[in-house]
């Protein structure tokens, strides 16, 4: 992999970590692959589609007491025939700074015109 691939990938995840804390649905459509898929971490509910990912986002960010989702890279892995990476890493939300939830969690990305977005991310919760 090249650093700056793992970098850019890294980059990104902190931009949708800050988005998700600042609650700034604007930050997080261009992170998202148009056809995006996500399975929670409790009760495997899929999210398909980056409109049906930026409504449950809307959801999240109005809700009374918000979780505040932070994802911590632990490894990033590029595809040596394709633009495309898998991120593995360690997840938790928490509510006004008390963790709430916690587990793993894997996201595929992929290099769209220069852009990593991310096509796909499945979490385990574990605590």
């Amino acid at each position: 992999m090249t650093a700056a691939a793992d970098l850019a990938i890294r980059m990104a995840r902190a931009t949708f970590n800050r988005a998700l804390e600042e609650a700034n649905l604007n930050a997080i459509g261009p992170l998202l692959a148009m056809h995006v898929v996500m399975v929670t971490g409790t009760d495997s509910a899929v999210i398909s589609g980056r409109k049906a990912q930026l409504m449950a986002w809307k959801r999240e960010f109005a809700a009374r007491e918000r979780m505040i989702y932070t994802r911590t890279p632990d490894s990033i892995v590029m595809s040596p025939t394709e633009p495309i990476a898998m991120e593995h890493g360690r997840w938790q939300g928490a509510v006004d700074g008390v963790v709430q939830a916690s587990g793993d969690y894997s996201a595929k990305w992929r290099d769209i015109g220069g852009d990593w977005v991310i096509e796909a991310e499945i979490y385990l919760t574990l605590a």
